[in-house]
């Protein structure tokens, strides 16, 4: 008898040691659990890199970090020593197996990784969900009829190298300008306060930047407050890849009791609180993570789930997706909600994936997770929004390009009365298309560069 596609077996969750690197071979545990410490630590340049990871990794690896950096990174470097614990995690790295490693493919990016021909869609944009054209307020994007997203700043303890806000969030790179928030947080916050107010169709608030890790704990809480005291709000998530990046911050006394605070008061108001974190492999799933997780739960946050980008040479199996859901799920007591297919920004074609690789994901991974656990797979289209990857009205596979419809209209779109009857166009990633469609491209690039 022939066994099953994939067959699960436990995995304990585990905290690697760190003390495998030469650079944190004195790091004590209580060092290793301090936030303050883990701050302080964070990773962001090829020469601090190599302070860590010392001879372990060959020169070959820094001068390309160096490389992408210089050249093509639209994210700063920032990784909290948290996060890069989880690269290589059962031993010292060597130079080939850094390289291969998921976790370090998409956080600390490397010139060699980028496709050498299309490290970009003809199509790709800076802001390709175009959140900031949608903006009511500085930072406060109503696209949906129902939900906006609250930007509260423009930082994240760690950043992602396929982050789709690289075009306001983190740093400026040498390829890209960042766009900057201008008014003061009190002043920002004090008008998307108003916003909410005077538009009582709103009803469910993302609270993310950045990420609000980095917001001071008491300027949050009195926001959350201030959302939780308008009537007309019922679901507030708080985005956070903090959780994961950096459980110490949500295991804090100050962190943890104001969050108590802030979940008594939904709880009693009848509004939903969540915590909305950022996932993409098993290998960063830890203890700490499960004790920060489990804490936040323990003082009344309704639920914490997990929002993953879909990404080539990270997780884009429908082996690796499980075993992150089942970790998820089962071990660290996360909810698998969403995997995104990567956004159309610059120098990210090499994660993505085309449509029809993310429906033949999502097919394989059903029936072997809870129902309830059972991710799915969508693709944020441009103009539309978030769509199941099976809901595209026409698909043209040569050429990569699948076409779908809406059933609202955003915030720039209320006299548009050909909105909900058009066709959206999304692109897959040149390279995964047949000859023809790759010839096809080819010749639409040259035709604009003529």
């Amino acid at each position: 008898m022939e066994g099953q596609p994939y067959e699960y077996r436990r995995r304990p969750l585990v905290e690697p040691d760190w003390t495998r690197f030469p650079g944190w071979r004195d790091v004590t545990r209580e060092q290793w659990e301090s936030a303050q410490w883990q701050r302080a630590h964070c990773v962001k340049n090829a020469r601090q890199l190599r302070t860590v990871l010392g001879d372990l990794v060959g020169e070959e690896f820094y001068a390309d970090l160096d490389a992408d950096q210089q050249r093509l990174a639209t994210m700063s470097m920032l990784v909290p020593p948290q996060m890069l614990n989880t690269m290589v995690p059962d031993q010292a790295p060597d130079t080939q197996a850094f390289y291969a490693d998921p976790v370090r493919r998409y956080m600390i990016p490397v010139a060699s990784d980028r496709h050498p021909e299309w490290p970009s869609h003809p199509y790709a944009t800076r802001d390709s969900l175009h959140e900031h054209d949608m903006w009511v307020a500085e930072g406060l994007t109503h696209r949906y009829p129902t939900k906006v997203l609250a930007e509260l700043l423009s930082t994240c303890p760690q950043y992602c190298g396929h982050c789709t806000r690289m075009d306001l969030v983190g740093n400026s790179t040498p390829a890209v300008d960042k766009l900057k928030l201008t008014l003061k947080p009190v002043d920002r916050y004090d008008a998307m306060i108003s916003y909410l107010q005077a538009h009582p169709g709103v009803r469910d608030v993302v609270v993310s930047g950045g990420d609000v890790a980095n917001v001071p704990w008491r300027n949050l809480e009195s926001f959350l407050m201030r959302l939780l005291g308008i009537e007309t709000i019922r679901d507030i998530r708080l985005a956070t890849k903090a959780l994961v990046g950096l459980p110490q911050h949500w295991l804090q006394p100050e962190v943890v009791e104001g969050l108590e605070r802030v979940a008594r008061t939904a709880a009693r108001r009848g509004v939903n609180l969540a915590i909305h974190t950022h996932v993409n492999h098993v290998n960063s799933l830890t203890p700490l993570v499960a004790r920060a997780t489990q804490t936040a739960l323990e003082v009344g946050v309704r639920d914490v789930r997990n929002q993953g980008v879909l990404m080539r040479g990270v997780n884009a199996t429908s082996a690796d997706l499980l075993d992150l859901c089942f970790g998820l799920q089962g071990e660290a007591g996360i909810l698998p909600y969403y995997f995104y297919m990567c956004d159309m920004i610059p120098n990210a074609e090499h994660w993505r994936v085309a449509v029809w690789q993310a429906q033949e994901l999502q097919h394989d991974m059903m029936g072997y997770l809870p129902g309830y656990a059972t991710p799915r797979i969508v693709c944020d289209v441009p103009f539309v929004g978030k769509r199941w990857v099976h809901m595209l009205t026409e698909y043209d596979r040569e050429r990569g390009i699948s076409y779908w419809t809406k059933n609202y209209r955003t915030s720039i779109e209320h006299d548009d009365t050909e909105a909900l009857a058009k066709q959206y166009p999304y692109y897959d990633p040149i390279d995964t298309l047949p000859e023809f469609g790759v010839r096809w491209w080819r010749k639409q690039d040259e035709a604009a560069a003529a």
